[in-house]
């Protein structure tokens, strides 16, 4: 089985977005929210029949791990009571695709964050769609700001409210930004790729993992500029007097392959053990062009890995295995089905 840890639904009934708008416009004019509007199972399966699905099966995959539109979380826009019921509606909307294409789909959800609230309300909803839906993880934003980044590190004991939900819950987190209210920093081009890289710096200066030694953190996007530099966050490392990373940080920390050019997978290998890569690709996601110099989608990420030529034992463990222990929900998911 070849597991994508990294899906959103970005190709939502315009329903659910239009919701949005009108959600966030009766919050500016100090009005209720609108009643969330009716969309059918066939609009649901229509657009993820002719997206995610159909990618899914042309390009090899056969489950997705999916979240709602990472980008449309914008915890920066409203406030709390804003944010949570835009969370239940992104992850109620999840349950849905999950139960009408329960083979290949598994939920994660998006958690009511909100600038300098507190995450009670977070790991309430974590609990709700881990014990209620079926989900299987969160996706966690380490700057709710919009790129303005005004919250503490993630190894603050403000996130521990989480932290402590997700150990209790035994799932994991993949730490994704959302969009930018920033104009320095374009959303998927820059802000994602400084989060994956100051996330994984915070890990490094912190001692998160000390106090939740089973925490498991995905950091997409590859890790963002970490293999590259990987000199570097060793160097650094050394220098704050902390241990090496394999022992630090690496125990904990995992990224996935959703880096758009055969270089590029080359060196996250390189540099990055087999045993803590997941196989992702975010399709339907930030690049969605066809590359001019290969003539196949940038995203289809699996055409890299296939050419990496890994002996069987990794190949398994970037394909599968590594999702099945990093989400153990999902495992157990898939043994109940004889999987």
């Amino acid at each position: 089985m070849i597991i994508d840890c990294h899906g959103h639904y970005t190709t939502a009934p315009g329903q659910h977005d239009a919701w949005r708008k009108s959600q966030l416009a009766a919050f500016g004019e100090g009005r209720p929210s609108p009643g969330y509007p009716a969309i059918s199972d066939d609009e649901i399966r229509d657009s993820i029949e002719r997206n995610q699905l159909r990618l899914l099966r042309e390009r090899g995959a056969d489950m997705t791990i999916f979240s709602p539109r990472a980008s449309a979380m914008a915890h920066h826009e409203g406030d709390e009571r804003v944010s949570g019921q835009w969370a239940q509606a992104c992850n109620d909307l999840i349950a849905r695709v999950v139960g009408l294409f329960p083979e290949t789909f598994i939920g994660v959800c998006q958690l009511p964050q909100s600038p300098g609230a507190g995450l009670k309300a977070s790991a309430a909803e974590l609990e709700r769609c881990v014990l209620e839906l079926g989900f299987v993880g969160c996706n966690l934003n380490p700057d709710p700001s919009g790129g303005k980044w005004t919250g503490p590190p993630l190894t603050d004991r403000y996130w521990y409210p989480v932290f402590e939900k997700m150990a209790e819950l035994d799932v994991p987190a993949m730490v994704h930004v959302s969009s930018s209210c920033n104009p320095n920093f374009h959303a998927t081009g820059a802000h994602y790729i400084n989060a994956d890289t100051t996330a994984f710096m915070q890990f490094i200066q912190g001692d998160l993992f000390a106090d939740f030694p089973d925490l498991r953190l995905v950091i997409p996007h590859g890790g963002g500029a970490v293999p590259y530099h990987w000199g570097r966050y060793r160097g650094l490392a050394d220098m704050l007097g902390r241990p090496p990373l394999s022992e630090h940080v690496m125990r904990n920390v995992f990224f996935d392959t959703c880096v758009y050019h055969q270089p590029g997978i080359d060196l996250l290998f390189e540099v990055i053990g087999a045993g803590n890569i997941l196989f992702g690709s975010e399709m339907v996601g930030a690049v969605r062009g066809i590359d001019p110099e290969t003539g196949h989608h940038f995203d289809d990420t699996k055409r890299y890995i296939d050419k990496l030529g890994l002996a069987a034992a990794d190949a398994a463990k970037v394909l599968e295995g590594n999702a099945r222990r990093v989400y153990p929900r999902l495992d157990q998911a898939l043994r109940a089905r004889g999987v």
